[in-house]
């Protein structure tokens, strides 16, 4: 019996991971696309009527085999690779792409979808109705026979590729290394040189290593004062995806944005960005740029006076040479530190991985009223923990999280879910995963954070709340299932309670005295907030901006050479590179999740400025009120409104810009 195809007898029907073979996947795989096919067959040979039940119910229900089986697949394989895994992800992509396209393409199912009468449904209903129609025109169902087949051709080419771009990336995370002598670890905090132990270690080397995990390169970037030791790290941290060979991710780009620009076309779009933002919040690429140009000329002229600022510091070092970007953070680091008596070193002992997790649960149970309770269940793999989360007695589903870099984990933070909330069947609550990548301490010793990492907890653990409180019906609008430039709101808005004094204050506890961060260092930390700013912004935009213009009018024809001209137009600070180089751009090329819209995290800390003012305003960043107006409008709604509409029911009206450009210190009255 495969146990991916049975029932499981397992605390909350989690996925029994102890006993999943890889070989399980395959034919677990097939036989739940044959049964969401037979599923699917059933729907349009129906002699009744369309109806919102026998239709778009039956479709909710069609595949959820296939969803299981997928959500545990791909978020083991995000997760905790292995090459087995990978080649069967290469072999499914096209697959999955080619089931999606015959599912949205199919013209007798998309003639019931389109047949249904919207009387007498709840506004849910016709939600959802109104979105499966948008998803089945934007698939292609409307296309003659040659375009669908075309479309077919490009959707299953681009899954492969993105696939391809993904396990590139990861290859090339896993090859490099940067072995450090008693010199190499000259100038680097203890816990760095812990972490870097522990990175050894886990490839199963002795001695110290760096690695192009960022919690590890960045902090040897900050303090490394062998320069050529950080040119060294940082050419490899950005060039993974751009060495050559087999892993090389330069021409995969160039052939995603072709396709991307003929998918749009074949949908009477002008161009991907038009196709992409239509539903979005943004609505035309134009209003993105919009906002972009806004931020980009105050955060330019922030971002040059730092980097006049920094190069004093490298002259004063005696190199009469240019400031580069394995110098900006690096001296950034001293300047902090001269003019705010304040560095990351000083922050980490009060950031314990432990305290700051207890830190958010506590922060979701004083707004929310959730609790949460440790699980000894079997996990996909023993860094991952699990805990029950509840309110009033209730269970509300279970959180998974997965903290430490590895080397068969992809790069970066994100969170994910092994099933999603609905009550079509039932109240079927979820199963949500954290996954970042922090650097993992020696066996005994505490995992400390920096500020930055700090607040990447707490923003994915908000994106695990938006899955979590999620109270709809169908699945298909539950937790995250919302606009893109929406849902970064409730992760960006979540991280204000984590770097908020009153948090802190109760949570920042010194892991060897047990002392409270004092609020001598509250008060450094806070006149600090906006320290680099310039430069944290021109990262940002350069990369939003190159994606954008990677997907406005035809597909450039080398992707290296269109990221070097929109960097010319900018006029790019020498010293800064862009966040996501092309070839690493996973948030792009890894899928079509954030391509044209890597804005979406700008768009939404518009909101997010403008939303936790909402509770600076009452007095208390804990107001009941608005608490429950934040719980039911924006982490429990999902997609069954309009996100402008659900913004507003929360707030009263949309913010403007000012409240980012303020938020990062960047006003004219800054």
């Amino acid at each position: 019996m495969n146990i991916l195809l049975s029932d499981w007898n397992t605390p909350f029907e989690m996925p029994p991971f102890e006993q999943i073979n890889v070989a399980d996947f395959a034919p677990a795989f097939d036989a739940a696309l044959a049964e969401a096919r037979a599923n699917n067959a059933k729907i349009t040979t129906d002699v009744f009527p369309a109806t919102f039940e026998n239709t778009i119910e039956a479709l909710e229900r069609a595949d959820k085999l296939l969803d299981r089986v997928a959500g545990v697949f791909f978020n083991i394989a995000g997760a905790d690779s292995t090459p087995e895994l990978e080649a069967l992800q290469r072999d499914l992509s096209p697959k999955l792409a080619a089931y999606s396209s015959e599912l949205l393409m199919n013209a007798d199912l998309w003639a019931r979808v389109d047949a249904i009468s919207d009387r007498g449904l709840t506004d849910e209903q016709k939600r959802v109705l109104t979105l499966y129609r948008k998803m089945f025109v934007r698939a292609g169902a409307k296309l003659k026979d040659n375009a669908k087949t075309r479309l077919a051709e490009i959707m299953s080419a681009l899954a492969s590729h993105g696939t391809e771009f993904t396990q590139n990336l990861l290859a090339d995370e896993r090859a490099w290394f940067m072995a450090l002598d008693e010199n190499g670890l000259q100038g680097l905090p203890d816990d760095l040189v812990a972490s870097a132990k522990a990175a050894a270690q886990d490839r199963d080397m002795r001695g110290h290593i760096i690695t192009t995990s960022r919690s590890l390169i960045v902090p040897f970037l900050q303090f490394s004062p062998r320069r050529e030791l950080r040119e060294i790290a940082y050419e490899a941290w950005v060039k993974r995806g751009a060495n050559g060979g087999k892993t090389d991710n330069r021409d995969i780009a160039t052939k995603m944005l072709a396709l991307r620009y003929e998918r749009a076309n074949l949908l009477g779009y002008t161009d991907f960005a038009s196709f992409k933002l239509d539903g979005e919040m943004a609505k035309k690429p134009d209003n993105v740029r919009d906002l972009l140009n806004k931020v980009w000329a105050p955060a330019k002229i922030a971002a040059d006076k730092e980097a006049e600022d920094l190069t004093v510091l490298l002259h004063q070092d005696g190199i009469n040479d240019a400031l580069a970007a394995w110098d900006w953070r690096y001296y950034a680091t001293i300047l902090q530190k001269r003019e705010h008596d304040l560095d990351d070193a000083e922050v980490k002992p009060y950031l314990e991985l432990d305290r700051m997790i207890d830190a958010a649960f506590d922060v979701a149970g004083q707004l929310f009223g959730l609790s949460f309770k440790p699980l000894d269940v079997p996990l996909y793999h023993g860094d991952a923990r699990a805990w029950e989360v509840s309110k009033d007695d209730a269970h509300i589903g279970v959180f998974i999280g997965d903290y430490f870099a590895r080397p068969s984990k992809r790069s970066g933070a994100w969170c994910s879910r092994f099933r999603g909330q609905s009550r079509l069947d039932g109240d079927v609550r979820p199963i949500t995963v954290n996954v970042c990548n922090f650097s993992k301490p020696p066996k005994g010793k505490p995992a400390l954070l920096g500020f930055d990492d700090m607040r990447t907890l707490f923003h994915e653990f908000g994106h695990a709340l938006h899955s979590l409180m999620s109270d709809v019906t169908y699945g298909f609008i539950a937790g995250t299932s919302v606009a893109r430039d929406f849902v970064e709101l409730p992760s960006q808005l979540f991280e204000h309670w984590g770097a908020h004094p009153q948090v802190l204050q109760k949570h920042a506890i010194h892991v060897e005295t047990g002392e409270a961060i004092p609020q001598d260092l509250l008060n450094r930390l806070k006149a600090a907030e906006n320290f680099g700013s310039g430069f944290d912004t021109v990262e940002f935009i350069s990369s939003a901006m190159v994606d954008l213009d990677f997907h406005s009018g035809p597909a450039p024809k080398d992707a290296m050479q269109a990221q070097k001209e929109s960097l010319a137009r900018l006029e790019m600070p020498d010293a800064i590179r862009m966040r996501h180089a092309t070839p690493n751009f996973a948030h792009v090329f890894a899928g079509d999740g954030y391509s044209a819209g890597y804005y979406s995290y700008m768009w939404s800390e518009v909101m997010d400025a403008d939303a936790f003012v909402a509770f600076e305003e009452t007095g208390d960043i804990f107001d009941r009120e608005t608490a429950d107006r934040l719980a039911r409008f924006i982490y429990s709604a999902g997609g069954s409104k309009d996100p402008e509409e659900l913004y507003k029911a929360f707030r009263g009206a949309l913010p403007a810009a000012d409240a980012l450009l303020k938020g990062r210190g960047l006003d004219q009255g800054n």
